[in-house]
């Protein structure tokens, strides 16, 4: 069953836009779902590093992903995602990210990615950083 989703690009603070490539077809003629993942994560790559994280100290780890395909996406095709903190937590927090078509608020597919803060020098999670409280707020 689809997610209502009621979501505009106008609801994101932080968009990323990509095309299609052919190679990303599936033997169905669409874009292969575990792309759409690729598309996500070339999104959420392009958030987290506005926060300047050293990543060899601190950093950022992927919990859990869950993703609704809404549409079928076609090639070509050019996309647009939109993407914001959902939910704060104290040592975690939900990046929300929709892929609509361009230009659109046509919605393709929602991701929530659960991400936590984690110290990889004392190896354990660490309260969420400053820099993401602040774009909570946005």
């Amino acid at each position: 069953m689809k997610p209502k989703i009621n979501y505009k690009l106008s609801d994101f603070p932080f968009n990323h836009n990509l095309k299609t490539r052919w190679r990303d077809l599936d033997a169905f003629q669409h874009i292969n779902n575990a792309t759409i993942l690729s598309y996500m994560e070339d999104a959420r790559v392009a958030l987290f590093s506005r926060w300047g994280i050293n990543y060899k100290e601190t950093g950022l780890i992927v919990a859990g992903i869950k993703i609704d395909y809404l549409q079928q996406i076609e090639h070509p095709s050019k996309l647009e995602i939109g993407s914001r903190i959902s939910r704060l937590g104290t040592k975690s927090f939900d990046l929300e990210s929709v892929i609509f078509l361009k230009g659109t608020d046509e919605a393709l597919a929602l991701m929530t990615c659960y991400t936590v803060c984690f110290d990889f020098v004392l190896n354990k999670s660490i309260p969420v950083f400053e820099k993401i409280k602040k774009d909570y707020n946005l």
